[in-house]
């Protein structure tokens, strides 16, 4: 199965309660105010949040007013165009000149961090980038043995001190050791919540700190993991966790097993902060770059 025929499979969900919702409220009847109440409620029930909603029911009236929109069809392609538009360009994680390419992943336990950390690495091992995984999770003996499974199935190297250890020495460790190895990326996992006194965003922005101490410029990436299944849980997380240490993009696990897609739309509207990676399945190469228009057109597919 080719990606985008297992994209459309895993947005089969969102499509039924989305698409095909709004089919069903379109056919055989005239698309006037009731009409357009209705659709907003769909769009907001399905977790493109109120503000995308508006957008899209506020085009229809424009098109309905300058009789531009005849049909379901059109009405279709009107969703369908607004959609795309609301996720602007694609916004893929490029790998500047500057080495080494530190990325700091955030996230609370459960979403998926540590899988997407190693399928990245991975990925960027085939690419030719020599990686470095750094165990910044340490307040969980389980997460460090997870992130050590992952750099050897990527052929990663690994940073790793003991569990209970300060996860922003781990941090520095790891980009020291990038420094003096000539190594390209360094990927670093962190706690979702920490079982100590210290509040995890307060921990995070130590993280932050001493890893501007090795390179002042990084880090270079600071991505969100976020579980496509949350809904809209997903937009108080991105809330909090840019408002801590300011988040430069986001990956959207799960999304094969959710009902809840929509909430790409909502992350993007409230934020602006693109969603670069999705996560559609369990295998290694199904973290992918988030293209708009692929997922849009997944939504829409008829087959």
């Amino acid at each position: 199965m080719g990606f985008f025929d297992k994209l459309k499979a895993g947005l089969a969900k969102t499509k039924k309660t989305l698409i095909d919702k709004v089919d069903e409220v379109v056919f055989g009847r005239k698309i006037d105010e009731t009409t357009l109440e209705d659709i907003e409620e769909i769009l907001v029930a399905a977790d493109v949040g109120a503000k995308v909603a508006h957008d899209i029911t506020e085009e229809i009236r424009r098109r309905i007013k300058n009789d531009t929109l005849h049909s379901s069809e059109d009405l279709r392609e009107v969703i369908k165009r607004e959609m795309i538009k609301t996720l602007g360009e694609p916004h893929p994680i490029k790998i500047s000149e500057e080495r080494p390419y530190i990325i700091l992943t955030v996230g609370v336990n459960g979403v998926g961090k540590t899988t997407t950390i190693g399928k990245l690495a991975s990925r960027f091992k085939k690419d030719g980038y020599s990686v470095i995984l750094a165990a910044g999770d340490t307040f969980r003996a389980a997460a460090i043995e997870q992130i050590e499974i992952w750099a050897k199935r990527a052929g990663a190297e690994l940073i790793k001190h003991q569990s209970g250890s300060d996860p922003a020495a781990v941090a520095f460790d790891a980009v020291e050791a990038a420094k003096h190895r000539g190594s390209d990326i360094v990927i670093i996992d962190t706690a979702g919540r920490l079982h100590t006194k210290t509040p995890l965003m307060e921990e995070l922005k130590k993280i932050n700190r001493v890893i501007k101490k090795s390179i002042p410029s990084a880090p270079h990436e600071i991505l969100l993991v976020i579980d496509a299944t949350t809904g809209q849980n997903a937009i108080r997380q991105a809330h909090i966790f840019n408002d801590a240490i300011g988040i430069t993009g986001i990956a959207l696990t799960k999304l094969d097993g959710t009902a809840k897609g929509g909430i790409v739309f909502a992350i993007y509207k409230e934020f602006n902060i693109p969603i670069k990676l999705i996560g559609i399945g369990e295998a290694i190469d199904d973290l992918r770059d988030f293209n708009p228009k692929d997922f849009v057109d997944a939504l829409f597919n008829k087959d």
